[in-house]
Parts: C-alpha cells; sequence; structure tokens
C-alpha cells in the first residue's frame, strides 16, 4: 500500500480525494458565510454554532491535513509533469487540447493560498487565539456568544483597509472558482468516474458549481462595500 502513494497514481489518488474533501468544506463554509448578509444576530448564530459544534472542531484539524496533503501532493506532481513533458508537446497542448485553468492549476492553487493565509490572519486567528476588541460578546436570545459579524464587517467596512480587502477577496474566489472549474471533473475522472458519455455532464455541473462559490463568495465584500 506505501508503494502505491509513493506512485504517481497513488499521489493523484490523495490530491483528488483531499480535493473532494475541501470542495465539500467550501460548500459548508459558504453557506454560513452568506449569513452576513441576513444581519449581525443570524450571522453570530451560525458562527457560535460552528464554534461549539463538536463535529466540527473534529474536522478542522482534520481540514487542516487535507489542505496541506493537497498542496504537498499538487507541488510534487507538478515538478514531475514539468520534468516529464517536453516543451515542444506542452506548447501543443496549451493550444489545442487544454484549457487555461487546467495548465494553471498551480497557480491557481498558490493564490488560493497566499488568500487562504490573509483569511486565517484576518479571522480565524483573531477567533481562535489572539482575540479582538471586536469579538466583545453580545447577547442574542438570552445566550451569550463572541461578536463575529463585528469583526468580519468591519474588515470589509474598514476605512483604509476595506476596498483592498474587499478587491483581494473577491480575487480569491474568481481564483477558486477557476480551480473547481477543472479541479471538479479531474478529481472524478482520477476515480474512473468520467467516461466519454459522463465526461462532459460531470464538467457542466463542475462548473455550475465552480460558479456559485466563486459568485457566492465575491457577493460577500460587494455586499458591504455597496449597501452597507
Amino acid at each position: 500500500m506505501s508503494g502505491f502513494f509513493k506512485s504517481s497514481v497513488g499521489q493523484k489518488f490523495l490530491m483528488s480525494i483531499t480535493g473532494l474533501f475541501l470542495i465539500v468544506f467550501l460548500a459548508v463554509h459558504l453557506t454560513a458565510n452568506l449569513f452576513l448578509l441576513a444581519g449581525s444576530d443570524a450571522f453570530n448564530v451560525v458562527a457560535d454554532f460552528m464554534d461549539l459544534n463538536p463535529i466540527i472542531q473534529i474536522m478542522q484539524p482534520i481540514l487542516a491535513a487535507g489542505f496541506i496533503f493537497h498542496i504537498i501532493y499538487a507541488s510534487i506532481l507538478t515538478l514531475q509533469n514539468q520534468k516529464a513533458r517536453p516543451k515542444a508537446y506542452k506548447k501543443f497542448e496549451q493550444g489545442h487540447s487544454s484549457t487555461w485553468a487546467s495548465r494553471n492549476m498551480y497557480v491557481l492553487g498558490t493564490l488560493i493560498l497566499v488568500f487562504l493565509v490573509i483569511h486565517i490572519i484576518n479571522f480565524f486567528w483573531k477567533i481562535k487565539v489572539s482575540g479582538s476588541p471586536l469579538l466583545a460578546e453580545v447577547n442574542i436570545d438570552g445566550e451569550m456568544m463572541h461578536n463575529s459579524y463585528a469583526l468580519v464587517a468591519g474588515l470589509f467596512m474598514d476605512a483604509q483597509l476595506g476596498i483592498v480587502y474587499s478587491i483581494l477577496y473577491i480575487i480569491g474566489a474568481i481564483a477558486l472558482g477557476l480551480h473547481l472549474h477543472h479541479a471538479f471533473w479531474s478529481a472524478l475522472q482520477t476515480f474512473g468516474w468520467s467516461n466519454n458519455v459522463w465526461r462532459k455532464r460531470l464538467e457542466v455541473i463542475g462548473d455550475i458549481y465552480a460558479v456559485i462559490i466563486a459568485a457566492g463568495f465575491s457577493i460577500i465584500p460587494l455586499y458591504f462595500l455597496i449597501f452597507m
């Protein structure tokens, strides 16, 4: 079994399975974040539920491990492909047999990683570790909880950093959508679920999902920039 995971097929399998796990996480994360549009009480209740739910707490380190493995194996496979692929073939492939997203998955992944680090520093780290005055507890229906809404909304509406962070957030969402455009069907193809009949169908499903994720995350900063 250890030999399988050291092979290129095994590495693609691990990258694909961690990728599908992250795809499911994105749907959950976006659903929770969209409660920002419903107001402070709604988002704070959801954030408090996510913070206290034991299943979510167990999944957090698993999620972190999934990200790390996905990045590691993506890097390994990218380097292997660059060494194995002749330049002439690469030029032909770029012009005739692949999309821009599929040729630049590693670049898109790097952009997403940079955005993720910024996101963690501004939100997750403050909520879980360092704290923030904006997180002062509020009373909602008799229960005390952190004011996560003030922390998130405060950054988007900040007079100096709000526009900059909003633009970065939208760029990150678009990069994520482009990454998912190729990643969805590619992961399923690795498991043998993409044949001549299903390839087009999975591409359509993947494109719809990618648009939903990219648009959904982009709506949040646009909402605070335009309406708040």
